[in-house]
């Protein structure tokens, strides 16, 4: 860790979490403004592009490696801005997420927005925030971008095939009226159940790689794609989809030939 600019990445701490919160604000007021939450959505991925780009122009050139931080300024924001743009466009004519209708009926009388800037707006914000953690310490990291950085390159690549494409798959297979009420088995989704979860656990964990630049930031940031894993495999992710899915025809034999998150060659 020697070289590393501690104080200056603890203010730029404070910027990124600035950065996260604008986008949480602006998403608010336009979710009130059009009567709908799930437009938080998209947010996600803008929140991780914008934490990126305040933090690198925060960091300015004097600090860290001038490659490493576009190289992580463009991983970053290429995955999160075509994750937006998808979102924002599988959403659209639709109504209310119902993920959302459900939180929200616990909200008290007359306190419906509030609650949901509490406990959706402000929660995904500090997920952003900590999630990025890699981001934020790859912009300080004094050393050009080694043999690790280029593998974290790589797997940042099969991720982003892998939720590209199997976004891709799945839209253009939901757009026919023949596959209305059948589970998609097909291409990326014959390998595993969430070919785009398994993408952003490999964008992240390649981000990692890329930006940690020695044991010690990798040791303060490995938080970072911890907590990405998590919400894919076990939280907001994986679970919970599958736990409205399970009760639709096919995909108990679905589930058996497949397996749920990591590819693999499905089971006769």
């Amino acid at each position: 860790m020697n070289g590393f600019p501690w104080g200056d990445w603890a203010a730029g701490l404070g910027w990124a979490a600035g950065a996260a919160l604008a986008v949480m604000l602006v998403t608010f007021a336009v979710a009130v403004r059009v009567g709908m939450h799930r437009v938080v959505d998209a947010a996600w991925g803008i929140g991780f592009a914008a934490v990126a780009v305040v933090s690198y122009v925060v960091s300015g050139p004097s600090v860290g490696d001038d490659g490493r931080r576009l190289l992580v300024l463009a991983l970053t924001c290429v995955w999160g801005l075509r994750l937006a743009a998808h979102i924002a466009w599988r959403g659209r004519g639709h109504g209310e997420d119902p993920r959302y209708e459900n939180l929200l009926a616990k909200a008290p009388e007359g306190r419906r927005n509030l609650y949901a800037f509490r406990m959706v707006y402000l929660l995904q914000g500090a997920l952003v925030w900590l999630v990025s953690l890699p981001v934020q310490a790859g912009m300080y990291v004094p050393g050009s971008v080694g043999w690790v950085g280029w593998a974290g390159c790589a797997l940042w690549a099969v991720g982003l095939f892998f939720e590209a494409v199997g976004d891709r798959q799945m839209s253009r297979f939901k757009a026919d009226p023949a596959n209305k009420g059948k589970i998609m088995d097909r291409g990326l989704w014959s390998l595993t159940r969430h070919p785009n979860y398994f993408g952003d656990f490999c964008v992240w964990w390649g981000i990692f790689l890329v930006a940690c630049g020695s044991w010690g930031v990798a040791g303060l940031t490995v938080v970072g794609p911890l907590v990405m894993s998590y919400l894919l495999i076990w939280g907001s992710g994986k679970r919970l989809l599958e736990r409205s899915m399970a009760k639709r025809p096919g995909f108990a034999e679905y589930a058996a030939r497949t397996n749920g998150f990591f590819p693999w060659v499905p089971k006769r």
